[in-house]
Parts: structure tokens; sequence; C-alpha cells
């Protein structure tokens, strides 16, 4: 067989991996998107997003209220708040969060600051020192449906027991057009999250044993 074919049939299989890898992927973040696994945790947590001159944006408004909801059902003793400085601001997301949180009834005592870190992964891995330092571990996750898959990878690779709740809320759940976007997005960054989480698995496995 001839060298100019055998790449192009080995193109024609990476292309169809690359499809079914996709497909599943975008199955599994439909899939979880609809779920809700509230529960009573060691802590709520909610992801970031953008915060207009030191108040939420309307997503990060409808990921607080969700959170704000969970709390008063008591599920959980503490709500921590995620985000960082975003360029061109002086405040981070996390900062208004909390801010926020105060303001509708929650006491200081019981909202984490976390602002470090921009990106999912980043925030997790915050959060989830935070919590190890004294000895917690379940986590109620808080974000947009699309973000359900990828956060429950992230929290595997922090070694969190994580479960999502999903806002019903949001401005981008309300525009059919941008969540399509958002979801076929989470497609391709899912796959990225899914092999972070067995690489640490992988290499927690050989620290046991070296």
């Amino acid at each position: 067989m001839r060298p100019l074919k055998i790449l192009a049939r080995l193109a024609g299989f990476a292309l169809l991996a690359g499809f079914i890898v996709y497909t599943v992927a975008l199955v599994f973040v439909l899939v979880v998107s609809m779920q809700d696994q509230r529960r009573p945790v060691d802590a709520i947590v909610v992801l970031g997003a953008a915060q207009y001159n030191g108040r939420p944006s309307p997503v990060l408004k409808a990921r607080l209220d969700h959170a704000l909801r969970l709390w008063s059902a008591e599920l959980a003793p503490r709500v921590i708040v995620t985000g960082g400085v975003g360029r061109g601001d002086r405040t981070s997301e996390a900062a208004v969060s909390r801010r926020y949180l105060l303001s509708r009834g929650v006491p200081a005592r019981a909202v984490v600051l976390e602002p470090h870190g921009r990106s999912t992964e980043a925030s997790m891995t915050a959060v989830a020192g935070w919590l190890r330092e004294r000895e917690l571990s379940s986590v109620l996750l808080v974000s947009d449906p699309f973000h359900m898959a990828r956060l429950r990878f992230e929290a595997r690779r922090t070694r969190l027991e994580a479960y999502t709740s999903p806002t019903s809320t949001s401005p981008i759940s309300d525009n059919p057009n941008l969540e399509v976007q958002y979801l076929f997005r989470e497609g391709y960054k899912v796959p990225v999250a899914w092999v972070r989480s067995w690489r640490w698995l992988r290499d927690a496995k050989a620290r046991v044993l070296d």
C-alpha cells in the first residue's frame, strides 16, 4: 500500500475517532445539564462569571440567586464564591459575589471568598485546597447547565466529593442560540477535563506504588 494511501486512511480513522469522542462528550454534557443533585454537603460552591463595576452580571446573579436558595434550604453551612480579577477590573468576581450574598442576608461567617483563578480549573484547585486544609470534601457546585459536566471532571481531578446543581434562571438558558453555542464548546472542553482527571488518578497511583 502506498504511503499516501496509508496516511489518508490514518487521517480518516483519526477524524472518525475525533467525531465519536466529540459526540459522546456532547451527549454527556446534555444529560448532565438536566440533572440536579442537590443534597446536604460541606459547602456550596459558586463558579464565577463576569461582574460590571462591582455589580454581578445577569449570568453571575442567576448563579448567586440559585446558591442563595440552596443555602436557605440549609443544604450547607457555607457558600464559597470564586472568580479572580478580570482584565480592566478593579475587584474580583468573588468579592462582588460575596457582597451580593451579604446584602441578601447571608451572614459574613457563612461566605468564603476564593478569588484566586480566572478559569474553571484554577478555581476548582483553589476551592479544593481550602476545603482540604479544613478536612472537608463534599460540595454542591453551582453554575450554568452547560458547565456541569466539565465541573464533575474538575472535581474528580481535585479529589472532591462533588454534586452539581445548575441554575434554571440564567439568561444563557433563556437564549436557545446562545445556549447551543456554549453546549457545542463544552463538547471540546469536556474531553480535555476528562483526560486531566484521569492523569491525576494515574499520578496518584504512581505515588502510592513508590
